[in-house]
């Protein structure tokens, strides 16, 4: 139940922000343990003096087409699954969309299931049956 914000500069074709938003969902179904279908994403773009960043930071040096990637996670996971996510992530958006490693930056936030409600005024996930539900495809 990742639920990801995905900051840049205003610029990006319709195909690319597509491309970004697809790697990274293919990134979490291969690293992380989330359903292909499981799928939540905002994708925010700013003015120059809207994304501020530091070009050199412990990475860099970045381009203008650096990407800040928020992922904002229920269920806790291992410090061995958040690096090979990391790593797969950037090797998967240099594919596509052709970012470089330096320009992305990836933060994840845990939260506990009652944290949630995906509808209906409802913290689904504090149902003991929530997973199967959700593999399911019932709402």
């Amino acid at each position: 139940m990742p639920f990801v914000r995905i900051s840049l500069r205003k610029g990006k074709s319709p195909d690319y922000l597509a491309a970004l938003a697809d790697t990274i969902q293919r990134a979490l179904v291969e690293t992380f343990d989330v359903p292909a279908n499981d799928r939540f994403q905002t994708i925010h773009q700013h003015d120059e003096h809207e994304l501020i960043f530091d070009r050199n930071y412990l990475a860099g040096p970045r381009s203008d087409d650096f990407v800040y990637i928020s992922i904002t996670i229920g269920r806790p996971r291992t410090a061995e699954m958040k690096a090979t996510l990391y790593r797969r992530l950037v090797d998967l958006l240099a594919q596509s969309p052709g970012l470089r490693p330096e320009d992305v930056m990836i933060v994840i936030s845990t939260s506990a299931p009652e944290d949630w409600s995906f509808g209906n005024g409802v913290a689904q996930m504090t149902d003991p049956d929530w997973r199967a539900r959700a593999l399911g495809g019932r709402q």
